[in-house]
């Protein structure tokens, strides 16, 4: 792998693992608090699930956007496709704080509900220029729709 590639890899990479640090400052302190306090469905994950979940969702995120940045050329299409993997971040960034930080799980729902649209949009636009990095966020799309019912259920339960 060339430095420049590797480069944009570890930055991709850490950008993401970066989103993921900044929201675990919103949600660590208030699991044992509001978040243990709240109704939840049964099928409810283990707390732990969330961080190893997350962090192979980063990841994959993170390879994705790198395929799209260091294999193809600037065009429209990767134009299009990179920002709307940015809005998705900036999105998935939003959700923790209003969701533990804020303790508004109505609103976060709203949040996520916009964060699925933006991943969905996302791997339309990757899948026109490199099916791989569209694959790569199948999985975040699967696990953001776990999230997403899971959020109702919170709403509806409380």
């Amino acid at each position: 792998m060339k430095t420049l590639s590797f480069f944009r890899l570890v930055l991709a990479v850490g950008l993401c693992l970066a989103v993921g640090a900044v929201g675990s400052l919103a949600t660590t302190p208030k699991i044992p608090t509001w978040y243990a306090g709240l109704a939840k469905p049964s099928w409810t994950p283990p707390d732990a699930v969330f961080p190893i979940a997350w962090t192979t969702l980063y990841v994959l995120m993170a390879v994705a956007l790198w395929r799209l940045w260091q294999l193809h050329a600037p065009s429209p299409e990767r134009r299009r496709a990179v920002s709307l993997w940015f809005l998705q971040l900036v999105l998935n960034a939003l959700w923790s704080p209003v969701f533990f930080g804020m303790e508004a799980p109505r609103a976060a729902l709203a949040v996520v509900l916009a964060l699925w649209l933006a991943i969905a949009a996302t791997i339309w636009a990757s899948a026109r220029i490199d099916r791989m990095a569209a694959w790569l966020l199948a999985p975040y799309l699967a696990w953001v729709s776990f999230a997403t019912a899971l959020n109702a259920a919170i709403v509806a339960l409380n």
